[in-house]
């Protein structure tokens, strides 16, 4: 058996059954083994590219995803998804060919060993044969447990070497890791009861590690035996919202005003899966009197105000929320909090249009993402991008919904649709949506070829205000020229029918319903070029730039 059948083999017992990436020398050998052994090849038209769709599949299907490059600048063109799949804590594997061992003079050599850890990558190197099936079972296994990309380098001469000793009974990495759940310190759980007793306005804070754990029901019981308010991260927005009256939306910068009101309030935090960073707390500020409950599996967390919780329960969401509720009930503690009708009619306000700004060919958008939470359904999830225009979705969708931010991962713009491309298809291509600015869509505009290629239904929602938004907000805001941020796009609806799909170019707020009614009626590979006004400020530009109290 040749080597690369091996390494195939082993992939597929690993539980690959989708691959990212581009061909070329140094891996069209062990990606013809994969497509002889049933697994799906999805071609891209750039390889940093196949990286985000493995990213978003790993997302959506709970499970490493798989990208392959071919050696040198196949490899070097990862950079920047790698990176946010690596601060993202996105179990990969990336298989990448190499020129052959110790020709350093070949045209395309590169030290991937270097590359992979200035990329944030683990790095595994394959200069044996008979290290083959070992070196993939660590690559997953490290992936799965350490939630973060790995790289193996295999050199192509090793590739097409004879494996004399190929093992019949590979065992996968899922068979070396225990997944028994981590029980609370029995102490631990008295003395946060004991916080909770103590407290009279509480908060739950349930994060992306909460969700995960499937922790819902857990997070609903204590929050009704104590009358708290349930607020998420960014990374678990929406999550929840339709079982309680009492959810206040997002915890920190993206949160609304009404809702910090209330939170301001707070004598006692419990966060559930989240890390508490300085966005979620901000640094402190927003729960300045609050005692803190931490549960989470990692052993240890600092928070963004630069402290540890006043008690850290180490231990599986479901089994620490059962037993802390259970305690709880054994001591008769049930608060009424903030569940009254005050605080019901309070958040009401919540959901409130605002005076919408009109502007000639231009939407406010507002009210474009108000038209969108409200007319494409439920069950179709959301990717949410970077960059200004993402902040008015990030804070006013407001249904229950499957949304995935990549806010913050690396700062970098573009990333979304390939994220929302790889999540559909990890989740057997059910109609899904993503809502990006016109820059971060251009970065990557061949993708949505590869969308139509592979018949993805993808509706990508471009937040079109012609320029680099954040750049003029903040332009403005110092005083520079904000039109030297500002570039002229073409009609993206028509770039996207050219290419292959669906699209439209939309100025009103008719126009956009209808656009959307098409979708809906017919899911296919779809652009809506929504152009927005820059006469809009979103909330967190507005506090963080000028300092503004809203």
């Amino acid at each position: 058996m040749k080597l690369y059948e091996a390494l195939a083999e082993a992939f597929v017992k690993e539980g690959t059954r989708d691959v990212f990436g581009m061909m070329g020398d140094a891996n069209m050998h062990w990606m013809a083994a994969l497509a002889d052994r049933g697994v799906r090849l999805y071609e891209v038209r750039h390889e940093g590219s196949g990286l985000g769709m493995a990213d978003g599949w790993a997302r959506g299907a709970g499970a490493p995803g798989v990208l392959t490059t071919t050696s040198g600048p196949g490899v070097s063109q990862l950079a920047t998804s790698m990176l946010c799949a690596s601060r993202a804590r996105t179990p990969l594997v990336a298989f990448c060919g190499e020129t052959p061992l110790g020709d350093e003079g070949a045209t395309q050599y590169l030290d991937q060993r270097r590359f992979a850890a200035a990329v944030e990558c683990d790095f595994l190197h394959l200069t044996r044969p008979e290290l083959a099936q070992e070196t993939v079972r660590q690559a997953f296994y490290r992936a799965r447990t350490q939630s973060r990309p790995v790289m193996i380098s295999a050199p192509f001469d090793v590739q097409v070497a004879e494996l004399d000793d190929y093992d019949e009974d590979y065992t996968p990495s899922t068979a070396l890791i225990d997944t028994a759940r981590l029980l609370p310190d029995p102490a631990r759980v008295q003395a946060a009861a004991d916080l909770v007793q103590d407290a009279k306005h509480i908060v739950v804070i349930a994060g992306r590690g909460a969700r995960k754990a499937e922790a819902g029901e857990q997070i609903l019981a204590l929050q009704e035996q104590t009358g708290a308010l349930l607020a998420t991260t960014l990374q678990a927005k929406n999550w929840l919202c339709d079982r309680t009256d009492f959810h206040v939306g997002l915890s920190g910068l993206f949160g609304d005003k009404l809702s910090m009101e209330l939170l301001q309030e707070a004598d006692c935090v419990i966060a559930v899966g989240a890390s508490l960073n300085h966005y979620t707390i901000e640094s402190g500020y927003l729960y300045p009197e609050a005692k803190y409950i931490q549960i989470d599996t990692a052993p240890h967390l600092v928070m963004g105000n630069g402290r540890t919780a006043d008690c850290y329960l180490q231990a599986d969401a479901v089994t620490a929320l059962t037993e802390l509720t259970r305690t709880l009930k054994e001591r008769s503690v049930r608060l009424e909090g903030y569940h009254t009708e005050q605080t019901r009619r309070h958040l009401t306000g919540r959901l409130q249009q605002p005076e919408y700004v009109r502007e000639p060919g231009r939407l406010d958008p507002r009210e474009a993402i108000w038209i969108l939470d409200h007319e494409l359904p439920a069950d179709m999830g959301l990717v949410l991008g970077s960059g200004h225009q993402t902040d008015f979705g990030t804070m006013l969708f407001q249904r229950s919904r499957d949304v995935l931010s990549n806010y913050g991962m690396f700062g970098a713009i573009g990333q979304a649709p390939l994220i929302a491309l790889g999540q559909m298809i990890a989740k057997g291509n059910r109609p899904g949506f993503v809502v990006e600015g016109d820059a971060s869509f251009l970065m990557h505009l061949p993708e949505f070829e590869t969308a139509c290629r592979y018949d993805i239904p993808l509706l990508v929602v471009v937040m079109n205000d012609q320029g680099l938004g954040a750049e003029y907000h903040k332009a403005k805001a110092k005083g520079l020229d904000p039109d030297l941020a500002t570039i002229p796009t073409p009609e993206l609806g028509a770039v996207a029918e050219a290419l292959g799909g669906g699209g439209a170019t939309v100025r009103t707020a008719d126009e956009l319903r209808t656009a959307l009614a098409a979708y809906v009626r017919s899911p296919r590979p779809t652009v809506i070029d929504v152009r927005i006004t820059r006469e809009v400020l979103s909330t967190p530009y507005r506090r963080i730039q000028y300092g503004e109290d809203v």
